[in-house]
């Protein structure tokens, strides 16, 4: 239920960013709007809270959610919008406002999954405390 959850804020961030400033500047339907938010939300969560954030912690995490987000959102809109000339810089400024509630939602599944979900395969900043002596 708790990944429901999570799926239910990232895709409320993504939307609301993507209707916005793609809705705004390229008059696109929203159908397609609704689209390139499912299809970010479920790259986003698979790769960089799945995967990336498990591994490699928030700040990893939350730099690699930027570059996913970014490249997704800017494959999508050629795919479903055109290719209009501002495309790219939309695609950048939606990346970096979603980017900024990642690090919100990093937490929230950091606090919210069970200990066997967060730490199946540990975290880099738990291997640097194992190897470098922190605590």
């Amino acid at each position: 239920m708790d990944h429901l959850k999570i799926l239910g804020i990232k895709f409320a961030a993504i939307f609301i960013t993507v209707l916005s400033l793609f809705g705004i500047f390229n008059h696109a339907s929203l159908m397609s709007l609704f689209w390139m938010g499912v299809i970010t939300t479920v790259v986003s969560y698979l790769i960089g809270d799945m995967i990336i954030l498990r591994r490699f912690g928030n700040i990893a995490a939350t730099i690699a959610d930027f570059g996913l987000v970014f490249l997704t959102l800017w494959f999508l809109s050629a795919t479903f919008i055109g290719t209009a000339h501002h495309i790219l810089p939309i695609s950048f400024l939606s990346a970096f406002f979603i980017t900024c509630v990642e690090m919100f939602v990093h937490g929230y599944i950091r606090n919210h999954l069970s200990e066997t979900e967060r730490n199946d395969r540990g975290t880099f900043s738990q291997f640097q405390n194992r190897t470098w002596g922190g605590t």
